[in-house]
């Protein structure tokens, strides 16, 4: 039996509304969901409820939220543009705080920046964060120009100088960005804020798959067996996120894709 946690990523069900997101993720077996902001604020926008409404929603169904998706802009702007991102990330630390995230997801630039900079924001963020009891974390994506490997998400929390720094790992980043698996035993448990759950096909090539090509656990050709046995080794015991982004899972029911999606996880996980 497993020590891990189970999660759902709103984006394996991207299209659906938020309440159902939140409904079929406890109907489905999961404890916890990652919530999108973007879905939180068309809930608010569309004048169906407020984020009050949205945390007792899942208040009601026993759903923790381990995370919020996700701070942009902050890495390497300047000026006015980074004052800017600054006021939409502290609403966003605002609306974490309220539906209970204990932190949030700050994504890395598309191209080229300096690390340097890069890091000195990212001590802003988490000092940003400390006053709404919320952590942003510093993901690396494996498709992007640069920061997408465990290695270059460390050179930025090192040099940010903070000891609560963290970031997110992820079967599919960690391929797709040509680094090593092996890269996770650098990494204690405090260290990582959450732990996406996915796999990847063989075909397309790796250098071009993106967000659209991933596949259930156990469907692909990563080494989950492996990846599992590196997070436990770091002492992590947290929450494994269902994170997809297919389009022929959005156009389903997201019932019985989420149920499919669930049945896959466990099926690796405890074998």
């Amino acid at each position: 039996m497993s020590n891990f946690k189970y999660c759902l990523n709103a984006s394996t069900i991207m299209t659906t509304d938020i309440m159902t997101q939140i409904d079929v993720a406890q109907k489905t077996g999961f404890t916890a969901i990652e919530l999108w902001f973007d879905h939180i604020d068309t809930f608010v926008n569309e004048g169906k409820g407020s984020v009050a409404d949205i945390r007792q929603a899942l208040d009601d169904n026993g759903l923790a939220v381990p995370t919020c998706i996700y701070l942009g802009d902050w890495f390497d702007t300047e000026g006015d543009a980074y004052a800017v991102a600054l006021e939409e990330i502290k609403r966003r630390l605002e609306i974490a705080a309220a539906v209970g995230a204990p932190h949030v997801i700050a994504g890395p630039p598309a191209g080229k920046a300096c690390y340097e900079t890069g890091a000195r924001h990212y001590r802003e963020l988490l000092e940003l964060g400390e006053p709404f009891g919320v952590k942003p974390s510093m993901e690396f994506l494996g498709f992007v120009e640069q920061l997408n490997t465990i290695e270059d998400a460390l050179e930025v929390m090192e040099k940010s100088g903070r000891s609560d720094a963290t970031t997110i790992l992820d079967p599919f980043h960690i391929f797709r960005g040509g680094g090593e698996l092996e890269s996770i035993s650098r990494l204690h448990a405090s260290q990582i804020a959450v732990s996406h759950f996915n796999d990847v096909p063989a075909e397309p090539a790796r250098e071009v798959q993106h967000d659209k090509d991933r596949v259930w656990p156990g469907d692909g050709i990563f080494d989950l067996q492996r990846y599992l046995q590196l997070i436990t080794e770091t002492g992590y015991d947290g929450y494994l996120s269902l994170e997809l982004f297919r389009e022929d899972h959005w156009a389903a029911d997201p019932y019985d894709v989420v149920a499919e999606g669930f049945d896959k996880m466990v099926a690796v996980v405890e074998g």
